[in-house]
């Protein structure tokens, strides 16, 4: 396994950022699908309708997950049904294995997570490193079922396997200068084809690179999620391990993490560098802030069936969880600071 050495915050300087033009495979999917405006009102889930709607092989799965040990936290049981398995591991954004929503699943299933190095560095008073078995016996793991919501209208409702990541946080031990964790996907474009393609991987400027505030970070809600309905995760959904901030759109909950950063400074992030006008550092969930492109006042939630069989549901401002994480943003601009 190849671990990227320089982290894209150390280095990414404004000429090495991809232009929009060459990013937006959003808008070039629903272009090459011929939807034209009805793409630009259902964007998140038009490749998943119309893979539900032609009767399409859906990928089978060759990555064999494992059972885990955990116990379940009834603090932490999003309402609604839970997403059926399969659609949890075939409706998925992770470009590093390319941009349809099938891809992920179709082409991660080579994906070797053994070994595996997780760094915690930067403004802590003991640097960590640990390895694939470190992940799942390290600190206790507990199931939490979280609501997701991505930023192209669509959403699931998820019972997650981790701990979380305060508790990770607290090991390292987060000195006084700290106002920032950043994190960092794996660096591997032999693996991950999406790396070597503009096209194939949406333009993004790889490894892939998120943020938060240390005090998002340290919220209760911030989980590090090695599983999901039982088991270890699927490479299509970010083994070995994975953020989740379920407050925040999709894309904050960063995939395949190598690198865990504390910081004094705000880091940059990927889709934030790539079009900072559509994706804001902070990404909230929030209904009175549409995309420039799409509503963010209602979703789609992805169920049993597809496209058309989605439930239409109203947004919630932080994703229904605004009881745990309004404080950290009180007094802000919430249209300014989205």
């Amino acid at each position: 396994m190849y671990i990227h050495k320089k982290s894209s915050w150390d280095k990414c300087k404004g000429a090495e950022i991809t232009p929009e033009s060459v990013f937006d495979d959003r808008r070039n999917i629903i272009k090459a699908l011929g939807l034209g405006a009805i793409g630009a009102s259902i964007p998140g889930h038009v490749q998943a309708g119309i893979f539900d709607l032609f009767g399409e092989k859906k990928p089978e799965s060759a990555f064999i997950t494992s059972p885990l040990t955990y116990t379940t936290n009834p603090q932490f049981s999003a309402t609604g049904i839970p997403t059926p398995l399969e659609k949890v591991t075939t409706h998925n954004n992770f470009y590093e294995f390319g941009t349809s929503k099938q891809d992920p699943a179709e082409n991660a299933q080579g994906f070797k997570v053994d070994p595996w190095t997780l760094v915690i560095e930067g403004e802590v008073e003991r640097p960590l490193t640990l390895d694939l078995d470190d992940l799942t016996k390290l600190i206790p793991l507990e199931e939490r079922t979280y609501r997701l919501r991505c930023v192209e209208a669509w959403s699931m409702v998820i019972p997650w396997v981790g701990f979380p990541l305060a508790a990770l946080l607290k090991r390292a031990g987060v000195t006084s200068k700290a106002t920032h964790v950043a994190f960092e996907t794996l660096f591997d474009p032999e693996q991950m084809p999406g790396q070597k393609s503009r096209l194939m991987g949406g333009g993004i400027h790889y490894p892939y690179v998120e943020g938060l505030t240390i005090a998002e970070a340290m919220n209760e809600l911030s989980f590090l999620s090695v599983g999901l309905y039982g088991k270890t995760l699927p490479p299509q959904n970010g083994a070995p391990i994975r953020l989740v901030v379920p407050w925040k759109y999709g894309f904050k909950s960063i995939k395949s993490i190598v690198r865990i950063r504390v910081m004094d400074r705000q880091p940059p992030t990927s889709w934030n560098q790539l079009a900072s006008h559509e994706y804001g550092f902070y990404a909230n969930v929030n209904p009175e802030v549409d995309h420039p492109r799409w509503s963010q006042a209602t979703e789609r939630r992805i169920g049993e069936g597809g496209l058309f069989s989605a439930k239409r549901i109203k947004t919630q401002l932080f994703n229904g969880y605004a009881e745990q994480v309004s404080e950290l943003y009180r007094g802000m601009d919430l249209k300014t600071n989205f």
